[in-house]
């Protein structure tokens, strides 16, 4: 049990140093929503989540004012909807983004996850009508987020998957090329996607989650960043022991949010994500706490280096402090929701390779990463390939959620706005994929996925 005042060191963190709960995100199963009738289907899924999600804002906001903890989001996640519609015998399933839309907003959440589907082996019926419809559904939402997992270490990289969904995020950028493409940061393409991630856009309720649960993901760099201040030359021995113990805490504040969450709805509590997720505001960076390590900018020698110390050392405070992280957990490396990457972008010391090798130790992949609206399909599939390769090979989690901003080319800003921030245009390479992409096929799991 976590007694309150364990937290009471924690006040000056949310005060001075952005300490925040980033979501309470509630997990909901729609196993028993498939109808034949896709009218039938839907009406089952809005009334579920509704009626499971109904106090989720109203507690979380009441904790948030007791406590005196900011709780920034509230989400739901729910089962990949590829299976959930499959039964419908729909021609598309657009129809079922708009009602999670009207759910979402029906109990005021700010995104609902899970408009996926797990194609890392090949595709089931439902999943071909899901990726065909997720340019329409991001287009017709608000809400919705989705994400498509091509790749694991058991099966391989689905080739044929990674090459649609470099051609959907192109679509999805031009259908919302009026608001700068936005729709692409609402999509995520995984390679070993997790169950039980509380964090858009890459959110869904695994089968093997319970009926329902609540999940928090914490967030906390600016805090990590005040701690380091105070370690000017020390050893990295030092610098690693400050953030695991940091980490520690700050998940202690995590937990006790999770449990009180969990019995004032009645719900399981599932996990709690300890991610360092940046934010725009000053000083909330995952890159500013690279550079306090000795570097002079962010994608300098060393970068990866820094990376790896942080993300171990978060897990290893987080798994200390409570029983049950999951997620993500980690160090995220997100470009526009971090302005010390902004600026590493900007003054030329960061670049999309560099980010693709700080993936190979970070908790996630690429993330909101903006570039030229006119970049091949095929290159953007290739991207992908590369960052699932990272994954599939080291045994974790990848991703990419990259923005190919319409209109827009290398040296521009775009602004999303709220917590997704600005995001420079960053350069790809002029080589081409095209032939490469266009085998398509799998990619065999690696030997070592023969584990058992």
């Amino acid at each position: 049990m976590i007694d309150s005042t364990e937290i009471i060191e924690t006040i000056r963190m949310i005060e001075s140093e952005n300490l925040d709960i980033r979501t309470i995100t509630m997990g909901i199963s729609l196993r028993d929503c498939p109808d034949p009738e896709g009218k039938a289907a839907r009406k089952k899924i809005y009334d579920k989540i509704t009626h499971h999600a109904e106090k989720l804002v109203r507690i979380g906001d009441d904790i948030a004012l007791e406590f005196g903890i900011p709780i920034v989001n509230k989400r739901i996640s729910v089962t990949p909807i590829a299976i959930v519609a499959e039964a419908s015998h729909e021609e598309n399933f657009v129809s079922f983004a708009q009602t999670l839309d009207e759910a979402a907003k029906a109990v005021d959440v700010n995104f609902i996850g899970g408009f996926s589907a797990l194609v890392h082996k090949g595709y089931a019926k439902g999943d071909r009508i899901l990726l065909a419809s997720i340019p329409e559904a991001l287009a017709a939402t608000e809400r919705v987020c989705s994400s498509v997992n091509v790749a694991t270490t058991k099966t391989g990289i689905n080739m044929d998957a990674v090459r649609q969904m470099g051609e959907i995020i192109r679509e999805t950028a031009q259908l919302t090329k009026d608001q700068e493409s936005i729709g692409c940061a609402k999509l995520v393409v995984f390679a070993n996607a997790v169950e039980d991630n509380p964090f858009m856009a890459g959110a869904f309720h695994g089968l093997g989650e319970p009926e329902c649960s609540i999940n928090v993901g914490i967030s906390g760099p600016g805090v990590i960043l005040s701690a380091l201040k105070k370690l000017k030359g020390a050893s990295f021995d030092e610098v690693a022991e400050t953030v695991k113990r940091t980490a520690f805490k700050i998940t202690r504040l995590g937990q006790l949010v999770a449990n009180e969450v969990s019995r004032r709805l009645g719900v399981p509590f599932g996990i709690v994500d300890l991610s360092l997720a940046p934010t725009p505001a000053v000083g909330d960076s995952v890159a500013k706490i690279i550079e306090e390590m000795g570097l002079e900018s962010c994608g300098a020698p060393g970068t990866t280096a820094a990376v790896a110390l942080l993300n171990d050392a978060v897990k290893k405070g987080g798994v200390m402090a409570s029983s049950h992280v999951g997620g993500l957990s980690g160090a995220f490396i997100p470009v526009s929701e971090d302005q010390g990457m902004v600026d590493a972008v900007q003054r030329g010391s960061l670049s999309l390779e560099k980010l693709e090798a700080m993936t190979s130790v970070c908790s996630v992949g690429l993330d909101m990463i903006a570039v030229p609206g006119d970049t091949p399909p095929e290159t953007i599939s290739a991207i992908i390939a590369d960052e699932a390769a990272i994954g599939v090979v080291n045994n974790k989690t990848t991703a990419v959620r990259i923005i190919p901003v319409i209109g827009k080319k290398v040296g521009d800003v775009v602004e999303f706005g709220g917590l997704l921030g600005k995001a420079p245009i960053m350069p790809v390479s002029r080589f081409s994929s095209v032939p490469f992409i266009q085998r398509g096929g799998r990619i065999p799991a690696p030997i070592h996925s023969l584990r058992n």
